[in-house]
């Protein structure tokens, strides 16, 4: 099931885009408009990516770089020893987290503004603006930062504080979105982005789901440096898929110059990237990051794709943890995704024969996720075995969450205003209220922070429904989870909902499970039931 080259938001026509006046021509993000059949095949003669000429910029470079943007490009292909010993080929790992801000995305965000000055559809003082899941958008702001461009980036609430962090440091405007915000409805990040292109002046969205100077970033580079640096000797290439940029930039290269390459793309269980179809299960949310759609890009060409493999979280997030700890690589959790894929891949190749496996961006994007060790146990990650030798055990340890004092919450419904819910959380003296439909069923939570920083930024006025800033980024707990289990998630959480389950019949023989609020529990409660205790229970147990 190999994808047509006219099908809908699957543009291929990366040349056709390259060539015309404004390169995009979507800065609405209309996916199903401006369509064109790519004439690229793998026999052809001639380019007809008109690509940027390849020189000896592949060469390490020597002396002072004028910019750190010269510091992307030709990152370190690394073999693996440890890890990949029960294998008879060689695995090498490309190391994309050694270019300039951290991460594979380097490469098109530097490409994405250079094709944009170079054709004149962006001046100096602009606003960029980028919908991401965190890594081009640090490559866009490190671009804009040295060519002399604002820069505002849209994501969804789970990535990672530390891509936020260094955004902020970068200078860019940060605007977050609900996770499981559909990529076409007006809240998800190219939603919000869309919306943020009209009101901006002079603001565009180089869109790294449309641009061609996405995969041409890796046709034109990550792939010419994995032929020098292996000397055109590669049997296997691994790469997880987010836009489709690197797999689709690299396969078109490799599937002219090694035809017998197999490339394999990495997609994780959630998303709908892989073919064929069957092997994409409902779309639920998963925790790594930087892989995975609910659409498919227009960059993505499935075509080069030989094959697919589906990754979980355990396993990408284990497999990163081993890449450290066994072989020093300081990657991220995508980059687990694609090694746990490719060792079982690998398993076919022979002796003398060699797999290349893209690690997208470092472990520095995820200190207090998966290199946490409570993090991992929070989310089932660890073995039981192991995560109950790591625990430390006091007097309150085993208690249930209902021993808590946890009162009857307020909660609002979705037809109330901001301005209201501020009143409300004010008078109250609450910094969070559950906002619930009139079945009692929790929509969301309303954050006094989220709702005044999105009130005095003008994304929201005080008229509009709370729906408009509603955070579904929080965590549920059960009256008879432990306190032990609770404290490790309070570690990386300001408050969780406590729920009950109802069993509900809708008929004889027809009963849902219905949820409700009991109550919402913070760090002081728990603190306030170990001090309030300790000298009474702490002897008793």
């Amino acid at each position: 099931e190999k994808s047509a080259p006219t099908t809908v938001r699957n543009y291929k026509g990366w040349h056709n885009l390259l060539a015309a006046s404004d390169p995009l021509a979507c800065n609405s993000m209309e996916f199903k408009s401006n369509i064109v059949t790519c004439e690229w095949a793998a026999n052809k003669v001639d380019d007809v990516h008109k690509s940027c000429p390849i020189s000896a910029k592949f060469a390490p470079a020597a002396g002072i770089m004028d910019t750190i943007l010269d510091h992307i490009g030709y990152t370190p292909l690394v073999r693996i020893n440890s890890i990949a010993k029960d294998l008879e080929c060689d695995v090498l790992v490309k190391c994309e987290f050694f270019n300039a801000g951290g991460s594979v995305k380097d490469r098109i965000g530097k490409r994405m503004v250079d094709e944009a000055i170079r054709s004149g559809r962006i001046k100096k003082g602009d606003t960029l603006i980028e919908p991401t899941s965190g890594n081009t958008g640090i490559g866009l702001a490190l671009a804009a930062a040295i060519r002399g461009y604002k820069m505002v980036v849209t994501l969804p609430e789970k990535m990672s504080s530390e891509k936020i962090d260094v955004l902020k440091a970068l200078g860019a405007e940060i605007v977050r979105t609900p996770d499981d915000a559909a990529y076409d409805s007006p809240e998800s990040h190219i939603g919000v982005a869309m919306r943020l292109q009209k009101e901006i002046p002079n603001s565009h969205i180089l869109d790294q789901y449309t641009n061609p100077a996405n995969p041409l970033a890796h046709y034109d580079g990550t792939a010419e440096e994995i032929l020098l640096q292996t000397g055109g000797k590669v049997d296997m290439l691994v790469a997880g898929a987010g836009t489709g940029g690197t797999i689709s930039g690299i396969g078109r290269k490799f599937k002219e110059k090694l035809p017998n390459c197999e490339i394999i793309g990495v997609d994780p269980i959630g998303s709908i990237l892989a073919q064929p179809a069957s092997l994409n299960a409902e779309i639920i949310s998963y925790a790594v990051e930087g892989i995975g759609y609910d659409f498919i890009p227009a960059v993505l060409d499935r075509s080069v794709v030989d094959s697919w493999m589906k990754s979980n979280d355990k396993d990408s997030f284990l497999m990163a943890r081993r890449l450290i700890r066994e072989e020093g690589i300081l990657c991220g959790g995508s980059s687990g995704s694609a090694m746990s894929c490719a060792l079982q891949a690998a398993k076919k190749l022979k002796k003398g024969q060699t797999c290349v496996v893209i690690l997208p961006d470092s472990v520095r994007n995820y200190m207090t996720k998966f290199l946490k060790d409570d993090w991992m146990e929070e989310h089932g990650f660890v073995d039981p075995a192991i995560a109950q030798q790591q625990r430390v055990n006091e007097w309150w340890s085993d208690h249930p969450v209902s021993n808590l004092k946890i009162q009857q919450p307020f909660t609002i419904l979705p037809s109330v205003t901001c301005g209201d819910a501020v009143e409300i959380l004010s008078s109250q003296g609450f910094d969070q209220l559950p906002i619930i439909d009139e079945h009692n069923c929790v929509l969301g939570m309303v954050t006094e922070g989220n709702l005044l920083s999105q009130i005095q930024s003008g994304r929201v006025h005080s008229n509009d429904p709370v729906t408009r800033v509603i955070y579904k980024h929080f965590k549920q707990v059960t009256l008879d989870m432990t306190l032990r289990d609770l404290s490790r998630i309070l570690e990386h959480h300001h408050y969780v909902l406590v729920v009950t389950t109802q069993n509900v019949f809708a008929a004889a023989h027809k009963v849902h499970a219905k949820k409700s609020i009991y109550g919402v529990v913070t760090r002081i409660d728990l603190l306030q039931y170990i001090t309030s205790n300790t000298n009474t229970d702490k002897g008793e147990s």
